[in-house]
């Protein structure tokens, strides 16, 4: 991975770790919950896989077995373990969509002109880098490279896919330096924010592909939506789409989707999975900020 990319990963790990986390007592308590669940049912003589291992804060490595590895491209991640934990886990830094640095370099190139140098027009770069991000094909070849030579039993996925296309907003941001990459009237569409959601569901489906196809157990946590606004949240029964599972004064409220679309429950079930352990839940990150959760568990086809 590039230095410039790791900074930005670093960057935005400690940004997180740095908001105010007294009112996330009940988020944390079920996410480690629901991963130490997993670690407890994981096969130990088998390895576990943890991707999105992040600083610990979430994985209660106290119950994972001694043949487990972290992932995480924060380069401080496997330190920030240690500290908090004192296990020195085996651990991956690497890009988890596998599209991270062809996107910079293709937002690089949208924002200089390569024979002089000079900066384009911020708007006609985007459009630019719009142009070129449809031929982009994340790919996670290192995940399904380590998956192929250690054949781990429990795989556990830390809302990563949640964040999948936050980072790369933030990869692009990074290429076009002060000036903004995006539209500046809200209610116009912007082609390079389309493009970018078609990117994010094209890595998200191929990670998730390669997740069910890997023959472990699998237990993911991710944000399913997110809602913006002061208004009332909670939510009723399970439902699906989760949309339907919202109450309150949703009316009133910014709802955006960052899976853009994938339903992962529907995915895993033709994938001949079906969820054996589901939950979701409310994450009050902001006072106008409030994520849903879920946390999907599955078991590979029987025979």
């Amino acid at each position: 991975m590039s230095k410039p990319l790791s900074r930005l990963l670093r960057l935005e790990q400690t940004a997180f770790l740095a908001r105010d986390r007294a009112a996330w007592g009940p988020h944390l308590a079920r996410v480690r919950s629901f991963l130490g669940e997993g670690l407890q049912a994981a096969d130990p003589a088998r390895p576990v896989l943890i991707l999105g291992a992040g600083s610990g804060l979430e994985v209660p490595w106290g119950l994972a077995p001694a043949r487990t590895t972290g992932w995480d491209a924060d380069p401080w991640s496997r330190a920030r373990t240690v500290l908090r934990h004192r296990r020195w886990a085996p651990w991956v830094f690497e890009d988890l969509t596998g599209g991270l640095e062809d996107l910079g370099a293709a937002a690089r190139r949208a924002v200089a002109e390569p024979w002089s140098g000079r900066h384009r027009d911020p708007q006609t770069a985007a459009l630019r880098l719009a142009g070129l991000v449809p031929f982009l094909r994340p790919d996670p070849a290192a995940l399904r490279t380590w998956i192929e030579a250690h054949r781990p039993g429990t795989i556990l996925a830390a809302n990563v896919m949640g964040q999948f296309g936050a980072v790369a907003e933030r990869v692009v941001e990074g290429a076009f330096g002060k000036a903004s990459p995006w539209a500046v009237e809200a209610e116009r569409s912007d082609p390079l924010v389309e493009a970018l959601e078609a990117w994010t569901r094209r890595a998200l489906d191929a990670f998730l592909e390669t997740l069910t196809g890997s023959g472990a157990a699998l237990w993911l946590i991710h944000d399913r939506g997110v809602a913006f606004g002061p208004g009332p949240l909670d939510l009723g029964p399970w439902a699906d789409p989760w949309t339907a599972q919202l109450r309150g004064g949703v009316e009133g409220l910014e709802v955006s989707d960052p899976l853009t679309g994938l339903d992962v429950g529907a995915a895993l079930r033709a994938a001949g999975r079906d969820p054996h352990r589901q939950d979701r839940w409310i994450w009050s990150l902001a006072p106008d900020q409030r994520h849903v959760v879920e946390a999907l568990a599955s078991r590979p086809a029987a025979g």
